[in-house]
């Protein structure tokens, strides 16, 4: 397993690269600095301004960011087969994106400063760009870093269970967990009654359902790395997820539908649970 974490020289960048350790026993952890001049990226534009000392502020900056990338490389566990450093003047998304790809990462893991939803769309955030753009799974690591011991699997439907499934399989966590399997089915009970005539039955017909996709994904993870338990709930998906993980140490959730600038105008599960969620996030994609 191949991981690619995007670092910097913030608490919850150390975080997210201990967790790694918490987590995985990754082949190969990729550390990835992208050096952030802002409007002076640009040598033209520093010297438009007359910036005085520009060749020193910028190796100062490239310096530093070599700095953390050494700084995170001791937090990982030492028998970590190989742990491979980037640090370049880039803006750092573009820059863990684009490693991501050539290195063919199967997970980029990521600290968040936990802006809220208006900061990114105005400002942005490295968390969000990625989570937004990345064609690969994203841990989104908040607080410290912790062992990993329950967690909250939360499906959307047979599809999605499959999916997750695979990557749980595929991907073990170093140590076995408590896995909770949830699938949450909106309720219709706030709709206008005008607008339910012949849907009376939907929610329960679709609880149903839920149970049975949550059922046949226990009995699928059901061994000595995963201890299952299930639950299907009517009600908000985001809120009911939430709620529920905040018993637990990591909400693992699939990430389908809309694509980027789209998918956070118009919303998505995956981004709301991320969002507001009280622990760190796996979306599987």
């Amino acid at each position: 397993m191949r991981i690619l974490a995007g670092v910097d020289w913030s608490d919850e960048a150390f975080a997210a690269v201990e967790e790694i350790g918490f987590l995985y026993r990754p082949d190969e952890v990729v550390l990835v600095h992208g050096v952030d001049l802002g409007m002076f990226q640009n040598p033209l534009v520093a010297g438009a301004v007359n910036l005085q000392g520009y060749n020193e502020f910028r190796q100062a900056l490239i310096d530093a960011g070599h700095q953390a990338v050494e700084r995170c490389r001791t937090l990982l566990p030492i028998e970590t087969p190989s742990i491979q450093t980037l640090c370049e003047v880039r803006h750092p998304a573009s820059f863990i994106l684009d490693s991501a790809t050539a290195v063919k990462a199967d997970l980029i893991v990521m600290g968040t400063h936990d802006h809220s939803r208006m900061i990114e769309l105005f400002a942005g955030s490295v968390s969000h760009r990625i989570l937004l753009h990345a064609t690969v799974p994203t841990l989104i690591v908040k607080g410290k870093a912790h062992p990993v011991t329950k967690v909250l699997l939360a499906l959307e439907g047979r599809e999605d269970a499959t999916h997750l499934q695979t990557w749980l399989m595929s991907h073990p966590f170093k140590s076995p967990v408590a896995v909770t399997i949830l699938s949450v089915v909106p309720s219709l009970n706030l709709v206008n009654p005008h607008l339910m005539v012949g849907l009376e039955g939907w929610s329960e017909r679709n609880k149903q359902q839920a149970e049975q996709v949550v059922q046949d994904t226990a009995q699928a993870l059901a061994g000595p790395h995963f201890a299952v338990s299930t639950d299907a709930r009517l009600g908000d998906p985001v809120t009911t997820v939430c709620d529920v993980g905040r018993n637990h140490d990591l909400i693992v959730v699939g990430s389908h539908g809309r694509k980027g600038v789209e998918r956070f105008l118009l919303g998505s599960v995956s981004h709301g649970i991320v969002h507001r969620a009280p622990t760190s996030v796996l979306v599987v994609r």
